[in-house]
């Protein structure tokens, strides 16, 4: 499985406004139920919290890979995002964040759980990439630009 199986134009948002960690959360959780008829919103928000509680997601230079498991969800959803401005997101590297992975698993995904972490986390590691990113315009580059860039996962 590669990222952009995961992704489309319409799983990834451009310019988005959030005023905390909170609402980024909230919105991620909404963009994440909105093409799945077995997930809910609020148990996407809860699993992304319970994740946050044990740990922020926040990389560093800017990026965050939000995620959770989501109990009898049957497949890997995923979204990208990009903030108009960059939000507290309690960092390893303390920045505040503007782009955002993010995705729930099913629960009893394990292994292959971590291995698309971590190769989200290598493919966001490329400085390169997030300039690129970040200077993209429209969600049918930011989508080229991830599907050019990205290592096999899974």
């Amino acid at each position: 499985m590669l990222l952009s199986d995961l992704l489309s134009p319409e799983r990834i948002s451009c310019d988005v406004h959030s005023s905390s960690k909170k609402r980024l959360l909230e919105f991620l959780s909404k963009e994440l139920a909105r093409n799945s008829d077995d997930l809910s919103q609020r148990e996407i928000f809860e699993s992304l919290c319970a994740r946050e509680r044990l740990g922020s997601t926040g990389l560093g230079n800017g990026v965050a890979i939000p995620h959770g498991r989501v109990k009898d969800s049957q497949e890997i959803e995923a979204v990208f995002i990009c903030l108009k401005k960059p939000v507290p997101f309690d960092s390893v590297d303390g920045k505040p964040v503007d782009l955002l992975f993010a995705m729930t698993v099913p629960e009893s995904c394990n292994e292959d759980h971590l291995k698309l972490l971590a190769q989200v986390a290598e493919l966001f590691s490329d400085p390169d990439l997030l300039t690129q990113l970040r200077e993209a315009e429209g969600p049918g580059k930011l989508l080229q630009l991830l599907s050019t860039s990205e290592p096999p996962v899974l």
